[in-house]
């Protein structure tokens, strides 16, 4: 018997219902499509090799993460998904939902050795549908049940016709292929990276050129959710009552404070979202299971972003690891 995903279930009933206090939590650990060496995080102990975890840490988290619940959604490389969805199994008898990302766009390559993210964002794909969907090119249709069957689409806009063209064009030929492949798909749309003309309104900009760029998708074609930057109420809940089939999501970015996440993902659900994507604030926290067990509550509605951070240190505390910041100053709000 196939376990229900608690990512489909939650997303029926918000569609359903707009007023329910369903919430949706994703782990993006993708950033080895970004970040490099440095993308699995700190390294724990004094005595690695490298200031930062390697790539099998980073998966062991992630394993971690599934086996608990802790969340509905992970968002992984096709190579990381290679191993955990395809030949490990670890998503066949759990509720959450194994998702890949589909396209590595120039402005994500954003590590330490590189400047990529200080010019105009380019499209591309490393990896095929048919890797996400089966680990290999030319895979039959019967074997593309054997990988995710959820991705996650970024584009990029710049205010510059050109370049923002052939973004679309990019993201038409991807989600028309993955249509006939069964591919169900996220969009993500990030702030202009390198604005090639100025606009007045950053967060009105993006929810415009994100109406426009689905005003022309039927049903079949359109992304289950939004992945999308906090731009402030204003922004949020114009997007959220222009079209209520669409579910809007937030992603993380920074570490900053635990307060910073806490009160980033409240205020954004107050405002009308209903998904939270973050993945340097759970990579980078003391303990990821403590943050994410505290994020949960807050997402919930059982906890304040106030409480979550005590809840988290008090956590922390009985696990015998020591906190990076005092609890007042992981109270405090850094984030702008």
């Amino acid at each position: 018997m196939t376990t229900a995903k608690s990512l489909d279930i939650k997303l029926g009933r918000i569609l359903s219902d707009s007023s329910v206090d369903d919430f949706i939590l994703a782990d993006a650990k993708d950033a080895d499509m970004g970040f490099g060496i440095a993308a699995p995080g700190p390294a724990d102990g004094e005595h690695s090799a490298s200031p930062y975890r390697t790539l099998e840490q980073y998966r062991d988290w992630m394993r971690t993460i599934v086996k608990e619940q802790l969340v509905d959604i992970m968002l992984m490389s096709a190579g990381t998904s290679e191993r955990l969805t395809i030949e490990e199994r670890l998503f066949d008898d759990s509720p959450v939902t194994a998702a890949v990302r589909a396209n590595d766009t120039t402005d994500i390559w954003c590590g330490l050795s590189g400047n990529y993210a200080s010019e105009p964002s380019l499209p591309f794909r490393t990896a095929t549908i048919d890797e996400i969907q089966s680990g290999h090119n030319g895979c039959s249709d019967a074997e593309r049940a054997s990988g995710a069957d959820l991705a996650l689409y970024s584009i990029t806009f710049n205010n510059h016709a050109e370049l923002d063209r052939a973004a679309l064009e990019r993201y038409r030929e991807f989600r028309l292929e993955a249509e006939a492949k069964g591919l169900r798909h996220f969009l993500e749309v990030f702030a202009p990276n390198c604005l090639q003309a100025p606009v007045a309104d950053v967060g009105r900009y993006v929810n415009d050129c994100i109406v426009r760029c689905l005003a022309g998708v039927p049903r079949a074609g359109r992304p289950l959710f939004l992945k999308i930057p906090y731009f402030g109420r204003e922004a949020m809940e114009s997007l959220v009552h222009y079209d209520p089939t669409l579910v809007v999501g937030i992603l993380g970015g920074s570490a900053g404070t635990t307060h910073d996440a806490f009160r980033l993902l409240a205020d954004a659900k107050r405002d009308g979202a209903r998904v939270a994507l973050f993945g340097r604030k759970i990579n980078q926290a003391e303990d990821q299971l403590s943050f994410l067990r505290c994020l949960r509550a807050v997402a919930d509605g059982d906890s304040s972003p106030e409480a979550a951070v005590r809840d988290y240190h008090g956590r922390l505390q009985g696990l015998g690891i020591a906190a990076r910041r005092s609890l007042a100053d992981d109270l405090a709000l850094s984030a702008g």
